[in-house]
């Protein structure tokens, strides 16, 4: 257990340092607008997926090493937020918000992990409920971002939101739970598609309506909630 968890653990930590300063580098050189960098970020967060589920052999394992990993880089972020230009640098929107997503990111892991590979033994279903969140979030803030012109606003819409950026996070997270469907290919040939338009549509609904940036929590953990149950009735 110990060699599985220092190991995987370690790959992790390397994976991180290696493209946080990929991207920090880049950043020095190139002129990159503050939402692209932060969407940067937020895909070097996602690419860490494939580290969390296929460098542990053990599901309980992996969750081991995520709360590690929360133990270690929390403090050095609370201990980093005391540099002035730490906020710029990692293009923060309020104080904190790096700290925040990383705990949120970890409690989501830690779930998903414990629930779909832990009680039900589907290590893919982990890939298909983050990949509908990440990919699907970055769509709908770039295309936003840079097409947005028809807004969705209400009580329950924080800030402006787009009708383009929402339908982005749709199709892109309907292709990125089809095409992990698709290759673990563990279904009826008629469920690859149902199974990924309802994921797609609870994911960008829950994205449209969470407030305070915890999306990192609640479409992961909704794509999971539709994905479990349709990959069962479709013959997983």
């Amino acid at each position: 257990m110990g060699q599985e968890l220092y190991r995987g653990l370690g790959i992790i930590i390397v994976y991180f340092i290696v493209a946080a300063g990929v991207a920090l580098r880049l950043k020095q050189f190139i002129k990159v607008p503050k939402e692209v960098f932060r969407k940067i970020l937020h895909l070097i967060l996602l690419g860490s997926l494939l580290g969390w589920t296929y460098a542990f052999e053990t599901w309980w394992v992996a969750v081991g090493a995520i709360l590690g990993f929360l133990i270690i880089v929390y403090p050095a972020l609370h201990l980093a937020e005391r540099w002035r230009g730490y906020s710029e640098l990692l293009v923060e929107r309020n104080r904190g918000e790096i700290k925040r997503s990383l705990v949120a990111f970890c409690v989501m892991f830690s779930v998903l992990i414990t629930v779909c590979w832990g009680v039900f033994g589907q290590k893919y279903l982990v890939v298909a409920s983050v990949s509908a969140w990440g990919l699907g979030d970055a769509a709908a803030a770039l295309v936003g971002k840079r097409f947005g012109k028809r807004h969705i606003e209400g009580k329950l819409v924080e800030g402006k939101k787009s009708l383009e950026g929402t339908l982005a996070m749709f199709i892109v997270s309907f292709f990125s739970v089809l095409v992990v469907l698709l290759v673990q290919g563990s279904l009826k040939w008629h469920g690859y598609i149902p199974i990924s338009l309802a994921t797609a549509g609870v994911s960008a609904v829950v994205e449209l309506y969470t407030k305070g940036g915890m999306d990192t929590l609640t479409c992961p953990l909704a794509a999971a909630a539709i994905l479990l149950p349709l990959v069962y009735l479709w013959g997983a």
